[in-house]
């Protein structure tokens, strides 16, 4: 009795009709330099621009180029990963039950953007007990304020701190001595503050008319370094998780019909990742040793992917359904995680702030890189 074709696919892995061994070879120590240097680039230009005037992070150019990476990593979530995971599940080899009787991607993908959920809370609500033990225990004076009448409605608790000759500061403290607002809960208490008393505009300072009341820069929103350290490693979690697996796959491909659109596509994707990762670890505001810690972590995962998958690329098969059920279930992770730090993290974090809503040409801006980011990563999928 023959064999189906399905049969002799899932058996024998990837298929011979582009296959040349030494080419592809040579063509994964290209990938391997072209998404190294990209990703180095892309984590770099956030990090080593802090310092200079027109990449700080505070400045409307980085907030442009920020919704154009984040406009990559949502396409990347929603086009790339996710439809590689529905693709890896639904694989004919594959067995019938359970994969065909339930939509799994959909599913994995949905619990770990509730568990990012999860992480980015509990994570943000620990380091901001930790800042402030800090400030407490470095002898800073920390008093409860809040608005009267607020009382029983408001849990935010802003921290002062008295600064003598010491120049050091802590995440979020302004120049002048003081410690903005920190807490998820900072930017809803910033406008019920705002509007309450009137002054809610977008030129100069919001202050409180009575003693007791918050003082709100009114040309940003309220910073949040707890927010932003959280930010940073949960993001640089999810663009790991899949990075492994894009470079395992181009790795145990032997087909330079494969690898060459590849080395574009994960280069440019490589590139504008880094870049919104580098700007969350520039917000952060992490000493040095570990911001670079985390750039290095970021910028080898792919190409030690590679590696990898070239070494076990002769007696891999892509095909298998330990294989694809991997693929795919990691996949579908990935997704999930990239998809909530796009939305929740990186696009309403900056695009329902105050400042874009005080600057049209920032807005039109910021909408199109975004759009255009999306785009492009999106129009990438018919390559690779």
């Amino acid at each position: 009795m023959a064999s189906s074709p399905t049969k002799i696919l899932c058996d024998a892995g990837e298929s011979d009709l582009c296959r040349d061994d030494a080419a592809a070879f040579l063509l994964k120590f290209v990938a391997i330099a072209s998404i190294l240097l990209a990703g180095v680039a892309g984590v770099a230009i956030p990090l080593i621009g802090k310092n200079r005037r027109f990449l700080q992070t505070e400045g409307n150019l980085f907030v442009a180029a920020k919704a154009f990476a984040a406009g990559v990593i949502l396409a990347t979530g929603f086009v790339h990963m996710l439809a590689g995971g529905t693709e890896a599940l639904t694989n004919p080899c594959l067995p019938d039950y359970p994969w065909s009787k339930f939509p799994f991607p959909g599913f994995f993908a949905m619990v770990a953007a509730l568990i990012t959920l999860i992480v980015d809370f509990m994570g943000t609500q620990y380091y901001e007990s930790k800042q402030q033990r800090n400030e407490v225990a470095g002898g800073g004076e920390a008093a409860d304020v809040v608005e009267p009448g607020r009382e029983e409605t408001s849990s935010v608790v802003p921290v002062v701190v008295e600064r003598g000759n010491d120049d050091s500061k802590v995440f979020g403290e302004e120049d002048g001595g003081g410690m903005h607002i920190v807490g998820i809960r900072a930017h809803a208490a910033h406008h019920r503050h705002s509007h309450s008393n009137g002054h809610g505009t977008c030129d100069g300072h919001a202050h409180g008319q009575s003693h007791g009341h918050v003082h709100v820069h009114g040309s940003h929103d309220v910073e949040n370094g707890a927010r932003h350290v959280v930010v940073s490693q949960i993001l640089e979690l999810g663009i790991v998780s899949h990075s492994i697996i894009i470079g395992l796959s181009l790795g145990v491909s032997q087909s330079p019909c494969t690898i060459r659109p590849l080395i574009a596509a994960l280069s440019f994707h490589q590139f504008f990742e880094g870049f919104a990762l580098g700007g969350c670890i520039s917000q952060a505001q992490f000493k040095n040793k570990s911001a670079i810690i985390m750039a290095c972590f970021f910028a080898l995962t792919t190409p030690i992917g590679i590696g990898i998958g070239t070494a076990v690329a002769s007696s891999f098969n892509s095909h298998s359904p330990g294989a694809l059920v991997t693929e795919g279930i990691l996949d579908s992770l990935s997704a999930g995680i990239l998809v909530y730090m796009a939305l929740v993290d990186l696009i309403a974090a900056d695009f329902l702030s105050k400042r874009m809503s005080c600057n049209l040409r920032l807005q039109v801006v910021s909408y199109v890189m975004l759009f255009l980011g999306a785009g492009l990563m999106s129009a990438l999928a018919i390559w690779a």
